[in-house]
């Protein structure tokens, strides 16, 4: 009962998705058939079907053995023939038990199935053969029960890791005698169906409708709707077109061809399973607690049984106490809480990467949120340029900008380098790029040297302030009906000398200001950090509803983790969200590192927790599934503390028999291991 536990890339612009698309129903039986499911996975099986049938005859002939015994002895048979039989039979149905505790002797742990077996092998010592049997009944059904509650644990992350098709219809794949054969079966000329394993980045797969997308790609041809809810825990299908990306584990509604970005474990849904597997393997520390919880259990029973001995010489009473006192409502209900909920993360969009976190995450009372691509999209616009009388126009400013944001990750410099595109300006090669976090980049262009910056008051530009900046974020905005909400300026100079000023703007992300209302009435306080300016910070903060003191603008890299930091010395259980690598400090300092599954390698690798659809509402949804987590736990582990103390006292005074002493603790122990059963996300149900 113990468990054991280097050239720019610029995406072309995204067709707009035809509102006319076939809703085509989705195949749910192909979702839930567990096609490609290793084999030994048992997700399609009932409740009974889960069962081995030796644990039944098992506890069939226990169950028979105790009646025939409580009969024996109401008709006077002879004692050594039901010893005889009740020793056999004990033999047999301890089985289990005695293989688990000899394996809890050798490691020195203590654990229920030992006392459970001194209080059998007490009872039978004493003659007393029909409570030896029936309390071996009850821990056998109890270890049943445990293992199905286990059991739905697991296959909610078994679902998950078995999802993707083993195979690919790959587009002009060169073909051999088998792939012909399954190109023809598929009656699809020039389409192979391949091994997943085999298909590689470039290549471009056909997908039908209905059908699962095993790899991260790029729409290609076609247009449908796409089912990312197992990704991203969107409910609403995606339309989707040439240009749009579409993650692993999708379901498309109509046909498609994508080219194939990532596949395997490199995928979206790779890295969701690879961390999901790590965090099933790992433990976190009330995991630990609850062990070391359960120990002191027994060994606070075997204490009150030798008191109950000494003080009234009553054996069957010293059996109930060793009896009733159990701790496998904490010890197996501890780690079933917990996968349970990493399960349910992953389901409603975000992968949890150790149980440890979902621990620390249930307590985090303050979580600082990054603006740019956290609540906002991320994919900023330009919206104006300005240049100054240094610059020849606008086409030499945003030029030169483009050509220091070459190889920029930061979404202010892909939307530079793509403004540039979108004019057909010629853009120059650079050299000796620098990128300074949260500050900026300069690289030297055609023998100048090309800065390109937050716009604040700098040393060398006295006549010029940070004011001025949130005059011309303002006036972008306003010149702009559509402006999305959030807006930033950056300056360009050439060898220090200011040629211009571009300003853009990116949207809120839709959910974003529900999500900090959320947040703010689960207790939650929420900070926004940005390195834009002040003027910027206000307006977004606005929209969130969002006091001035719960934002910090014009902030660098290092200024975010000091505030993080800050708040931990102030006793604060910190999260910290956000997308970029200027992020990646802050995410590190903080107690649970929250990653934007839209973000950056860099980022995601530094998070503890990453939400792959990026979306608001996911982060209250994963606080809030790790509260319930440990709510569970607490309750489990106040109630067994509670029923054993009780159940011992009233054993120890008479009023507990052995059997009813193994009814109680059978009974509370199924109790929190099916409280914490609650938490498993409920199987997908067919349309």
């Amino acid at each position: 009962m113990t468990a054991h536990p280097p050239a720019a890339h610029v995406s072309p612009p995204a067709s707009a998705p035809s509102a006319s698309t076939p809703a085509l129903p989705v195949d749910d039986s192909d979702e839930l058939s567990n096609t490609g499911t290793p084999s030994g996975a048992r997700t399609g099986e009932g409740i009974l079907e889960r069962i081995e049938w030796a644990d039944v005859v098992r506890i069939a002939v226990v169950g028979v053995a105790a009646l025939g015994a409580w009969i024996a002895g109401t008709t006077g048979a002879p004692g050594w023939a039901v010893g005889a039989v009740g020793a056999v039979v004990l033999a047999v149905g301890c089985w289990p038990l005695l293989v688990e505790a000899a394996g809890d002797l050798r490691e020195r742990r203590m654990s229920m199935e030992l006392s459970m077996l001194l209080a059998i092998v007490a009872a039978a010592a004493i003659g007393e053969w029909v409570t030896a049997l029936a309390v071996t009944v009850f821990a056998l059904c109890a270890e049943v029960l445990e293992e199905l509650s286990m059991d739905r644990g697991r296959d909610a992350l078994t679902d998950l890791m078995s999802f993707l098709p083993q195979t690919a219809r790959v587009v002009g794949a060169p073909e051999t005698t088998e792939s012909a054969e399954s190109a023809e079966a598929s009656q699809s000329p020039g389409v192979t169906e391949v091994p997943l394993d085999e298909v590689r980045p470039g290549q471009v797969i056909a997908l039908s409708p209905g059908g699962r997308v095993p790899v991260d790609g790029v729409v290609r041809t076609g247009r449908a709707d796409v089912d990312q809810s197992r990704i991203t825990g969107e409910a609403l299908p995606v339309q989707v077109g040439p240009g749009d990306r579409v993650p692993a584990g999708s379901i498309t509604r109509g046909a498609l061809e994508l080219e194939v970005e990532r596949v395997g474990e490199e995928s979206s849904y790779g890295r969701i399973v690879a961390a999901v597997r790590h965090a099933q393997s790992s433990r976190a520390p009330v995991q630990r607690l609850a062990d070391r919880l359960a120990a002191r259990i027994v060994y606070l029973a075997l204490a009150a049984a030798l008191v109950t001995f000494l003080v009234t010489r009553d054996v069957r009473a010293t059996i109930s106490v060793i009896i009733v006192a159990g701790a496998c409502g904490v010890a197996a209900g501890t780690p079933l809480a917990v996968l349970a909920a990493i399960a349910r993360a992953a389901r409603c969009g975000a992968f949890v990467k150790d149980g440890t976190h979902l621990e620390q995450l249930s307590a985090v009372d303050t979580v600082v949120v990054d603006k740019t691509g956290t609540l906002t999209v991320g994919e900023p616009r330009v919206v104006s340029v300005r240049p100054t009388e240094a610059a020849a126009g606008e086409g030499e400013v945003l030029a030169l900008a483009a050509a220091a944001e070459w190889n920029s990750e930061h979404p202010i410099g892909r939307a530079i380098y793509a403004e540039a595109a979108v004019r057909d300006l010629t853009v120059p090669m650079p050299g000796d790029v620098a990128y300074s976090p949260g500050a900026g980049v300069s690289a030297h262009v055609e023998g100048r040297q090309i800065t390109v910056g937050r716009c604040r008051g700098q040393k060398n530009q006295p006549e010029r302030d940070a004011s001025d900046c949130d005059d011309e974020a303002a006036l972008s905005t306003e010149s702009d009906p559509e402006a999305p909400s959030a807006t930033s300026v950056v300056e360009v100079r050439a060898d220090g000398q200011l040629l211009g000023t571009i300003a853009l703007a990116d949207r809120l992300r839709q959910g974003a200001a529900a999500a900090v209302r959320d947040l703010g009435d689960m207790g939650v306080e929420v900070l926004m950090l940005t390195g834009d300016s002040a003027a910027s910070a206000r307006h977004v903060a606005g929209l969130l509803g969002l006091a001035e003191e719960q934002v910090r603008a014009d902030l660098l890299p290092t200024d975010k983790e000091e505030v993080v930091e800050s708040l931990r010395r102030a006793g604060k259980r910190v999260a910290m969200v956000g997308d970029g690598v200027n992020d990646a400090p802050a995410l590190g300092a903080a107690d649970v590192g929250i990653a934007m599954g839209t973000g950056t390698d860099v980022a995601r690798e530094a998070g503890d927790v990453v939400l792959v659809g990026s979306a608001p509402a996911d982060l209250v949804e994963t606080v809030r599934v790790a509260r319930r987590a440990r709510r569970i736990i607490m309750v489990n582990f106040v109630g067994t503390v509670v029923v054993d103390v009780v159940g011992m006292i009233a054993a120890g005074l008479g009023l507990l028999g052995p059997v009813a002493a193994a009814l109680v603790h059978v009974v509370s122990e199924s109790a929190f291991i099916l409280n914490s059963a609650r938490l498993v996300p409920r199987r997908r149900r067919r349309r």
